[in-house]
C-alpha cells in the first residue's frame, strides 16, 4: 500500500474511533440507540439547516456555535442542496415535547422533534458526540438515536441566599445542566441569612437584607439586580433550563424582618443571622400588613420570572410568635382555626391564591401539607415516603428531593449511591405516577460556598440526570465509564468537579500529651491535590507554604489551611485554633460519662483545641440530660488567675446552655472550695448557634493541684420547643486554665 494511503486509512480510522468514544460517553444514556453503516465527516463545508422559526433558529446557532467549541469546525447556515448538512426539522409524529430522534448517516444528520425543546436536546446530544480537540474534520459513526426522558421535573437547586452565588457562576452551572438535559434550576433567592433579589418598591431588602456581619467581623452578602435575574432567565431559556424562585414564607423570613421589623409580630429590630439553623423570626400572619408585602413582592417577582411556578418554601416554621402575638390569634378566631398549625395552612393557601390570579403555580416543601393543602400546590418532598403518601392522597403532584441533598458530603452520598437511588419506588408511588413531576437534587449552601459548589455538584449530578431521564439504565460500571470520559471535557472548561467517593479533604487535630505536640492529619479525595497553610491568620494562596497529609506544630498557632488543585482553590480554608493552657493534657475525670456520641478522647476538654459553632466537628464533649461535672488533675500546684470554660447552644438540636456553672479547687482532690458560682439566663426558643465563655478571673493568683468544672444541663426542653420533654444536650469544648 502507498504511504500516503496508508496514513489516510490510519486517520480515517482514528476519526472513526474518536467518535465511536464519544458516542459511548453520552450523559444521558439515549433510550434507544441503533448503530447504522458508516460514518458522517464534519467539517467546514458541512451546512446546518433548520426552519426559519426563531426558536428553531437560535438552536441552530447553538449548534454551530457548540460544534465550533468542541472541534474547532465552522459550519455555515444556508440551502443544502446535494451537500453534506445537518438538519433540524419538525415532525409531529414524534411523541413528547422532549423527545427528539437523531439520525447520522453518511450523506447527512438530521435532528428530529415535534416541538422547539426536542429539537434543542437532540442538538446538546450531537455537541456531546463530538471529540474534544480542534481539527478539519470529524467522523460521526452512522447511527439512530430514539430519546425521551421519563420525567419532566429534572432540576438541581442552588441555595444563594446562604452564601451569594456570583452571576458567572449561576450561568455555568445552567451551561452544565443543559449539557447533561437537567432543565430546571430552583433558585433559592430568600432565607434567614440573606436576601438576594431587588426589590424596587422595598429597597431595604438588598441595601440591609443581603449583607451580613460574619463571626469574625467581615462583612459578606451580595444580592442580583433586576436586570441580573433577567439576563440570567434569558441565559437559561435559550439553553431549555426553567429558572423556578424560590422566596421563602413564613418561616426563613429573617434577612426581610432585619430590613424591616414591622413584618414580624413583635416588631423589634434584628439583625441578619451570620449562623445556620432555624431562627424564630417569621412574618406575622395576623398583619394586613404582611400580605400586602408580601403580594408587592410576588409581584415583582412574576414580572421577573416567566416559569408557570414560583416556590414559597413553607418549611420549618416556629409558629411560636404567632402564640404570642394578639393580631395573629384574632386571625385565627376569624378564620375559625383550630391553632397554629392551621394558621400555618390559612397563610400558604391565601399565597397561593394570590398567585393563581397572576397565572402561578405555588410550588412547597412537604410542610405545606400541615394543617391541610390545596391540592393543585405542588409538593417538593424532603422528609420522607409518609409525607408523599399524604400528598398523593391529597391528590397533588410531587417533585422528590429528600434522598438527593448534595450538601451531604460526599463520602456519605457517593455517586454510585446517587446512581443507584430509585426514589419512586416506595409502595406510596404505585400507581400515582400521574402525580409525579420528577425529583431535583437541593444544594444548601450552609457550608458550601463559591470554591467547592462544583465540587459538591459534579460529577454526582450526572448520576442525577441519568436516573431522571433514563432509569431503565442501571449498569453502573457502564455509567462510572461514561462519567469518566466526561473529566476531560469538565476540566477544559474550568470545572472544579469532585471526587466520586471520597471528601475533597477531611482533616483531623488531635494533641499528643506525650510528645506536647498538634498533628493535623489530611485524607484527600484526589491524588494531586495540594495543601496549603498559614499560620498568621490570613488565608493561604497557591504560593503559601504546603505540606502533606501530615502537619506538627509544637506551639500553639491558629492554622489556616486550604485544598488547590492546578492552583484553583477547591473549598474555604479550614481554621484550626489550638491555645496554651496550663491543664493541656493533664488527667480528667468525669463525675458522669459523656453521652457515646459526643465522648470524644480522655483529655479532649485540656488538648487545646477550640471547636466551631458545629457539635458535629469531632470537637465538642456533649452529655444528653445529665450535668457535666469535670474533675482536672493539674499533677501538681500551680497559680492561676483565669479559668475559662466554653458552651454551645444549638437549640433546634435540643443543644443549651447550661443554667448554672460552678469553679472548684481543692489541694487534695477531697476537700473543695467554690471559686465561683455563675447563673446563666438561657432561652430555648433562641435557635441562633451560640457559643458562650463562661469565666472566673482573679487578680490574685489562686494556687491549687485539682480544679473542677460542673455545669448544669438544661434539663427537659420546654413546651413550645419541637422536642418538648426529651432532655437537653449540653456541649462544651475546652477548660482552659491560664
Amino acid at each position: 500500500m502507498p504511504r500516503y494511503l496508508l496514513a489516510l486509512t490510519v486517520v480515517a480510522l482514528a476519526l472513526s474511533a474518536a467518535g465511536a468514544l464519544a458516542q459511548e460517553a453520552l450523559i444521558p444514556r439515549p433510550a434507544r440507540i441503533e448503530a447504522g453503516h458508516g460514518s458522517f465527516a464534519l467539517s467546514r463545508n458541512v451546512r446546518i439547516v433548520a426552519p426559519a422559526d426563531g426558536r428553531a433558529q437560535e438552536i441552530a446557532a447553538f449548534l454551530r456555535d457548540g460544534v465550533r467549541e468542541q472541534s474547532g469546525i465552522a459550519l455555515r447556515p444556508g440551502a443544502a442542496a446535494n451537500r453534506p448538512h445537518i438538519e433540524l426539522r419538525t415532525d409531529p409524529s414524534i411523541q413528547g415535547e422532549e423527545a427528539y430522534r437523531l439520525t447520522v448517516t453518511p450523506r447527512r444528520v438530521v435532528i428530529a422533534a415535534s416541538g422547539d425543546r426536542g429539537l434543542f436536546w437532540g442538538a446538546q446530544t450531537l455537541v456531546q458526540l463530538l471529540p474534544s480537540g480542534h481539527r478539519a474534520k470529524v467522523s460521526i459513526p452512522a447511527m439512530r438515536i430514539d430519546d425521551a426522558p421519563r420525567y419532566a421535573w429534572r432540576g438541581v437547586m442552588l441555595d444563594a441566599a446562604r452564601h451569594f452565588i456570583p452571576v458567572p457562576l449561576v450561568k455555568q452551572q445552567i451551561d452544565l445542566l443543559s449539557r447533561y438535559k437537567l432543565n430546571v434550576l430552583h433558585w433559592h433567592l430568600t432565607d434567614d441569612q440573606g436576601w438576594r433579589i431587588e426589590i424596587r418598591k422595598y429597597p431595604r431588602l438588598t441595601s440591609v437584607g443581603a449583607w451580613r456581619t460574619e463571626l469574625d467581623g467581615s462583612r459578606s452578602g451580595g444580592f442580583y439586580t433586576q436586570q441580573d435575574v433577567r439576563d440570567v432567565v434569558e441565559y437559561a431559556r435559550r439553553r431549555n433550563v426553567m429558572i423556578v424562585p424560590e422566596i421563602e414564607m413564613p418561616g426563613h423570613a429573617s434577612a426581610a424582618i432585619a430590613a424591616y421589623p414591622w413584618l414580624s409580630c413583635p416588631k423589634q429590630p434584628i439583625a441578619v443571622p451570620a449562623t445556620w439553623g432555624v431562627f424564630s423570626d417569621i412574618y406575622c400572619a395576623g398583619d394586613e400588613a404582611t400580605f400586602a408585602f408580601l403580594h408587592d413582592v410576588l409581584d415583582e417577582v412574576a414580572q421577573l420570572f416567566p416559569a408557570p411556578y414560583i416556590h414559597v418554601g413553607g418549611d420549618e416554621v416556629p409558629r411560636q410568635q404567632w402564640n404570642g402575638s394578639a393580631s395573629s390569634q384574632r386571625r385565627m378566631r376569624e378564620e375559625h382555626l383550630a391553632d397554629a398549625e392551621g394558621l400555618q395552612s390559612w397563610f400558604v393557601q391565601r399565597i397561593q391564591r394570590d398567585l393563581a390570579a397572576r397565572g402561578k403555580t405555588l410550588v412547597g416543601w412537604d410542610e405545606i401539607l400541615e394543617g391541610g393543602a390545596d391540592r393543585n400546590a405542588v409538593v417538593e418532598m424532603w422528609r420522607g415516603q409518609a409525607e408523599a403518601a399524604k400528598a398523593i392522597a391529597n391528590g397533588n403532584r410531587l417533585i422528590v428531593a429528600g434522598p438527593f441533598y448534595l450538601d451531604t458530603p460526599i463520602e456519605d452520598l457517593t455517586l454510585q449511591d446517587v446512581y443507584r437511588i430509585d426514589p419512586f419506588a416506595a409502595p406510596a408511588f404505585a400507581g400515582h405516577q400521574d402525580q409525579v413531576l420528577g425529583a431535583e437534587a437541593p444544594l444548601w449552601s450552609e457550608r458550601v460556598t463559591p470554591r467547592n459548589l462544583e465540587a459538591m455538584l459534579y460529577p454526582r449530578t450526572l448520576a442525577l440526570a441519568e436516573r431522571l431521564w433514563n432509569p431503565d439504565a442501571r449498569d453502573y460500571a457502564d455509567f462510572q465509564r461514561r462519567v469518566r470520559a466526561q473529566y476531560p471535557w469538565l476540566g477544559e472548561h474550568g470545572i472544579a468537579y469532585g471526587p466520586e467517593d471520597r471528601n475533597l479533604v477531611d482533616y483531623k487535630l488531635q494533641f499528643n500529651p506525650q510528645q506536647h505536640r498538634w498533628r493535623v492529619r489530611a485524607a484527600r479525595g484526589f491524588d494531586d491535590i495540594e495543601l496549603h497553610y498559614t499560620l498568621d491568620g490570613k488565608d493561604p494562596a497557591a504560593q503559601s507554604p504546603a505540606t502533606g497529609d501530615v502537619l506538627d506544630l509544637y506551639t500553639p498557632a491558629t492554622i489556616r489551611i486550604a485544598p488547590y488543585r492546578g492552583g484553583v482553590p477547591y473549598l474555604p480554608s479550614q481554621v484550626f485554633q489550638s491555645v496554651d493552657n496550663k491543664a493541656l493534657g493533664k488527667p480528667v475525670s468525669y463525675a458522669t460519662a459523656p453521652d457515646p456520641h459526643y465522648a470524644g478522647t480522655a483529655t479532649q476538654l485540656v488538648d487545646g483545641i477550640i471547636g466551631d459553632d458545629d457539635y458535629n466537628d469531632g470537637l465538642w464533649v456533649g452529655w444528653r440530660g445529665n450535668d457535666m461535672t469535670a474533675t482536672i488533675d493539674l499533677q501538681r500546684p500551680m497559680s492561676l488567675h483565669t479559668i475559662q470554660v466554653r458552651f454551645l447552644q444549638q437549640s433546634g438540636s435540643w443543644a443549651l446552655l447550661p443554667r448554672h456553672v460552678t469553679f472548684m479547687a481543692s489541694d487534695d482532690g477531697k476537700a473543695w472550695r467554690t471559686l465561683q458560682s455563675t447563673p446563666i439566663a438561657v432561652d430555648p426558643q433562641d435557635l441562633r448557634a451560640i457559643v458562650r465563655t463562661v469565666r472566673f478571673d482573679t487578680a490574685a493568683p489562686v494556687t491549687t493541684r485539682y480544679l473542677r468544672v460542673t455545669a448544669q444541663n438544661y434539663g427537659a426542653l420546654p413546651a413550645g420547643h419541637e422536642g418538648a420533654g426529651k432532655p437537653a444536650y449540653l456541649f462544651t469544648d475546652e477548660i482552659r486554665v491560664q
